[in-house]
């Protein structure tokens, strides 16, 4: 009895995981940086296979945390509130490129001189008709929160699983489509992302929103399969709801980024 639990925290046991993430996070980023530079990108592959293993790992275990009962009501709000924290910092990630987009829109630097006596978009530059691709993108997404919440909402309330099962495929589908409709879009850009800053500032804003899609897809995509198994119930479902905010943050970027880049923008 003397070792009895008589609380409602989670006390983890020793792992590596954390310190396999952080080599794997070093590696990647040390070999991104050699890659720029030329050279081989062989590191920064293994970098990216050591963190999606551990990406792998770790979760994996979560789930069977999870499923075992140690994830107490305690223990889920401690997990929001790291969620919570995660999407703040996404928020400021993505500040710097509104920022650095607004900056030079409204004050663009001339090619010879640092005044401000440039133009934007910049000379040569062709920008993307906001009502083609891009609004059609929009509509995507904008539904996409639809089906989402309703996979969550029809959890929440004991609904069927089939129902939430139904509204996480079409989600996860919406997602596939709104990447295949970017990469579509990227091969018919009339610019690039070297040689000038609109063409830098738009692939870096657009790339890793599109690379939050695809992330935010694969977390739903495992929902399904977690939903399928019988994982989540109408009171324990933090996965399920990580996998809600986070997919609804990037809706509200993808507005944001639509609004200032394509329309404001061009």
């Amino acid at each position: 009895m003397a070792h009895a639990k008589n609380h409602d925290y989670h006390i983890l046991p020793p792992s590596l995981w954390p310190l396999l993430s952080a080599v794997g996070a070093f590696v990647m980023l040390f070999g991104a940086a050699i890659w720029m530079k030329g050279m081989t990108p062989w590191l920064f592959a293994g970098g990216a296979v050591l963190v999606a293993y551990t990406m792998f790992g770790w979760w994996s275990d979560m789930v069977a945390e999870g499923n075992e009962g140690e994830h107490t009501p305690v223990v889920r709000i401690g997990l929001r509130y790291g969620m919570i924290l995660f999407i703040i910092s996404e928020v400021m990630f993505f500040s710097a490129w509104f920022w650095s987009f607004f900056k030079h829109a409204m004050y663009p630097m001339g090619p010879q001189s640092p005044a401000v006596d440039g133009v934007w978009p910049p000379a040569g530059i062709v920008p993307f008709d906001p009502w083609h691709l891009p609004l059609m993108n929009t509509l995507i997404l904008l539904l996409s929160g639809v089906t989402l919440t309703w996979a969550h909402h029809t959890l929440v309330h004991g609904g069927p699983r089939r129902e939430v099962m139904q509204g996480l495929l079409l989600t996860v589908l919406l997602g596939l489509s709104f990447t295949g409709l970017q990469a579509y879009e990227y091969s018919h850009a009339a610019f690039g992302l070297s040689g000038n800053i609109y063409g830098a500032v738009f692939y870096m804003a657009t790339g890793f929103h599109g690379a939050h899609v695809i992330i935010g897809t694969i977390f739903l995509f495992i929902c399904l399969l977690r939903v399928r198994a019988g994982d989540f119930t109408a009171e324990a479902h933090v996965g399920l709801e990580a996998a809600a905010w986070y997919w609804h943050f990037v809706d509200v970027v993808w507005l944001f980024l639509f609004a200032s880049i394509y329309i404001w923008g061009r």
